[in-house]
């Protein structure tokens, strides 16, 4: 395995990280006012004998310090190693914490580095353990580990070997960054945690502690960032699925917060996750009733039809179906009449070129729930009438009965 891992990670060395002395990688790399950048050791040594640039042969000052030329240096995987040693035997804090931002150094130099040091064996391991560890008392080596962490951009098998290891001190601790005020980790914390959610198995993530969900509103509240804002829109997409989880999300008062972000506009992909995450918070009683309590919430939802997109437009409809089946009290159809959903829906039915089939019936489904209430309402334009489905199920007339 180490020998295959090896081997993914190996590339070629670009011409540019050696020096044109020596032709080996650059421990050192300046740049004399010639442009060219040489290892510092190869240069001075050159420069004691000759007053010249090796390459242009133009004169260089006698007094001609060389600058320090940031260039990203690669490593190689026997440095990785070592400083993954280092962090397993770091005696004192202080050496812990060196080794962590020599290493997060190295990861931010290149994607080949980060490749690197996720496939040394025990990298990913040790950083989440000092993660858990440090967490509670919110020290620097809990930031640094959290920083290279969102770096290395782990794949699936080396966050299910975080999760199978300690998944519930893992959350923890991302939780307590979340409760932070510094947006920077809170951000990292964020991504990091859409991440470890998505690979979770079912049990843990209906066992989630719903302080995950009191974090991820108040990070949608407080827009700490793109990033970290479609982080929180992942996670409550990822764990919403079971109805513990929905409830836990809809107190903590995800509901409002993801209408209030909606009527503020947003990028179609940021509009597609909020309609996501909503609809799957309609999927129970308690966040239905939080979107009819809101009082822009069934207006905001049938704005997204036949606007955004097709995915927006299928979710949307998704949950004025749901509302209009299990929540529709006769405020609630009147008020889907007069704020145009019910001639957005008209308008789906019939639209074949811009929403599929399933998207159709359910917005057929949804108008014959409340067919006698709809038809013939003043609301609705004449041509929209004409659109209206004609036949009313057995459901739809159980509903008018009571609409």
């Amino acid at each position: 395995m180490e020998e295959e891992q090896q081997q993914e990670v190996e590339v070629e060395v670009p011409s540019y990280f050696l020096c044109p002395i020596s032709l080996q990688i650059m421990c050192d790399p300046v740049i004399l006012p010639t442009g060219i950048t040489y290892d510092r050791d190869g240069i001075e040594r050159w420069l004691l004998s000759a007053g010249t640039c090796p390459l242009t042969k133009q004169p260089v000052p006698p007094d001609c310090d060389p600058t320090p030329n940031h260039t990203p240096l690669l490593v190689d995987r026997a440095r990785v190693a070592k400083l993954v040693a280092r962090l397993h035997g770091a005696a004192t804090s202080a050496d812990l914490l060196d080794a962590l931002r020599e290493i997060k150094d190295v990861a931010a130099e290149s994607d080949r580095n980060r490749k690197l040091l996720a496939a040394v064996p025990g990298t990913v391991d040790i950083l989440a353990a000092v993660l858990a560890v440090s967490y509670q008392n919110a020290t620097a080596a809990c930031d640094e580990a959290l920083e290279i962490i969102c770096l290395l951009q782990l794949s699936e098998q080396c966050l299910l070997r975080v999760i199978e290891r300690d998944s519930e001190a893992v959350v923890d601790a991302l939780v307590a960054t979340l409760q932070r005020s510094n947006t920077k980790y809170r951000a990292h914390a964020a991504v990091i945690l859409a991440n470890v959610t998505t690979v979770m198995s079912p049990n843990r993530l209906v066992s989630l502690p719903e302080q995950v969900f009191g974090e991820m509103a108040q990070l949608l509240r407080d827009k700490v960032s793109n990033p970290a804002t479609k982080a929180a829109l992942h996670v409550l997409i990822a764990t919403t699925s079971w109805g513990r989880n929905r409830i836990k999300a809809v107190d903590a008062g995800a509901v409002p917060v993801l209408i209030d972000m909606l009527l503020d506009g947003s990028d179609r992909r940021s509009c597609e996750l909020m309609l996501g995450a909503l609809d799957r918070l309609c999927g129970c009683a308690e966040g239905r009733a939080a979107l009819v309590a809101h009082g822009a919430g069934v207006a905001v939802v049938g704005t997204m039809i036949l606007r955004v997109s097709d995915v927006a437009t299928d979710k949307a409809v998704r949950m004025l179906r749901s509302v209009a089946r299990h929540a529709a009290t006769a405020a609630v159809v009147q008020e889907m009449a007069q704020t145009g959903v019910v001639s957005k829906l008209c308008l789906v039915a019939e639209s074949a070129e811009q929403c599929s089939e399933r998207t159709r019936e359910r917005a057929r489904e949804t108008l014959r729930l409340h067919a006698r209430a709809w038809r013939k309402s003043p609301c609705l334009q004449p041509h929209l009438q004409a659109l209206y489905p004609s036949a009313i199920s057995p459901a739809g007339e159980r509903a008018c009965l009571f609409g």
